[in-house]
């Protein structure tokens, strides 16, 4: 399978962007769909899980501010993130997973996209 995210840029803070993550096979079928981050010098933190009952789960550093979303018939997961902070720089990777007893494990990496927030 293949992860194509896009929709990264440079957004001012308080600005908005969406990320888009177009799957090469059906997503209708994968328990949980996700998206993590990675800023420079630290560790890659999961940002938004979406699963196929459609629930979700969010970091607390995100949450009011992110919000996660999958279309099956699109193959397509959907990061809409408002309010954005400088914290919030890092590259942005999907991922496609398990949801299982309150835990993610990550199963299949796309590749990440840029989003620096900045004045």
């Amino acid at each position: 399978v293949q992860l194509q995210a896009s929709g990264g840029g440079l957004v001012q803070p308080g600005g908005s962007l969406t990320l888009s993550c177009a799957a090469s096979r059906t997503i209708s079928t994968i328990n949980a769909m996700s998206w993590y981050r990675q800023a420079p010098g630290k560790q890659r933190e999961l940002v938004a899980v979406a699963t196929l009952g459609g629930s979700t789960n969010y970091a607390d550093s995100v949450k009011g501010r992110f919000t996660i979303s999958r279309d099956n018939a699109k193959n397509t997961v959907y990061l809409q993130m408002n309010s954005l902070k400088p914290e919030d720089t890092a590259v942005y990777y999907c991922n496609e997973g398990v949801y299982y007893s309150g835990t993610y494990y990550p199963g299949y990496w796309g590749q990440g996209t840029q989003v620096t927030v900045s004045s």
